[in-house]
């Protein structure tokens, strides 16, 4: 998986489960999901994410790597 894939997979993951905490836990984890949005909206304005960051850090690639064409070595 790509830095891009994981990005979309953990804010899916984080707004999925804030707004089931907040139905059925209490009405107050609904701010992560308003935290979750704005992190998404600022991200799209700069370019810049703080989870992008720790993921490049722990290893996960920016880009798949190339496939290798049989015949071209």
């Amino acid at each position: 998986m790509t830095v891009d894939s994981m990005i979309r997979l953990i804010g899916g993951l984080f707004v999925a489960a804030s707004v089931l905490l907040g139905m059925y836990v209490h009405p107050y984890f609904l701010w992560f999901t308003l935290f979750v949005g704005l992190n998404l909206f600022q991200s799209g304005l700069t370019g810049w994410c703080p989870m992008m960051t720790m993921l490049k850090k722990i290893g996960v690639p920016d880009t798949r790597p190339a496939r290798l064409v049989s015949g071209n070595i």
